[in-house]
């Protein structure tokens, strides 16, 4: 239920952006972003902005959430997504402007505990995850739709440990909300993106997951059908650009092969 009113509570907030009185074609560009670019992509908007531009809207939730919103009809401009399978949901239904999808960042998996702990692991096939937890729980995205929790199930999966953890998942609506869970001490271990990891200074990387034990974790940026704001294309171009990626690469992400 609580996932329910959040979800309502962030559309209804991107609605009332969509109906401001402002004329759509002078307002900034309304972004939607997966929660893992925060940092990130919140400062490739200031380096915008420093170019004598508006400031961009940024929205940052689960890429499952904003692209249901926008399948609800949210008028965005730009959608940023963590996995290729939510950009092709909203491909297929007609929604993004197929011409602009580029996949342009790279990201890897990792498995953190709170800052502090000694201890590293070697994750390999059969790892035992499940006896480290002890009797705490894994904190991870929703394996079942959020792209950090799917990359995360499938690696899981291949190492051959998903179903001695399977039960013992914190589940959480998004990459932030796990990583919380374990900067609170909520769960002893979290499977974040590096970035996410990086952007804390409550959590410490104890273990990477292997490159070949998931799907590649790739960033793909489109405008949206409903796009009206002049600068969208303009904005989307700076963050694909060479000075855009190297404002992501401080973040720790790689540029995506084109």
């Amino acid at each position: 239920m609580i996932r329910i009113v959040k979800y309502l509570l962030s559309a209804m907030a991107l609605f009332c952006i969509a109906l401001s009185p402002v004329v759509a074609g002078e307002r900034p560009p309304l972004v939607l972003a997966a929660a893992s670019l925060q940092e990130s992509l919140t400062a490739a908007a200031a380096a915008w902005v420093a170019k004598g531009h508006e400031k961009p809207v940024l929205s940052f939730a689960a890429s499952s959430a904003l692209a249901r919103q926008i399948e609800a009809g949210a008028a965005a401009d730009i959608f940023i997504s963590a996995d290729e399978f939510w950009m092709d949901r909203l491909a297929e239904k007609g929604l993004i402007r197929p011409e602009t999808r580029l996949s342009f960042l790279a990201n890897r998996l990792v498995l953190i505990a709170p800052a502090g702990m000694r201890a590293k692991v070697a994750i390999r096939k059969g790892f035992p995850l499940a006896r480290l937890l002890g009797k705490g729980r894994l904190a991870m995205a929703d394996p079942d739709a959020v792209p950090a929790g799917k990359y995360g199930k499938a690696a899981l999966m291949s190492l051959d440990v998903w179903n001695s953890v399977e039960p013992r998942l914190a589940r959480a609506e998004n990459v932030r909300a796990a990583l919380a869970l374990v900067e609170r001490g909520a769960a002893p271990f979290g499977i974040v993106y590096a970035t996410d990891a990086r952007a804390s200074r409550k959590v410490m990387v104890i273990g990477a997951f292997p490159d070949d034990s998931h799907p590649p974790i790739t960033y793909s940026v489109a405008l949206l059908k409903t796009a009206s704001s002049p600068d969208a294309a303009a904005f989307r171009a700076f963050l694909i650009s060479r000075q855009g990626r190297a404002i992501f690469a401080r973040y720790g992400f790689a540029s995506a092969a084109r």
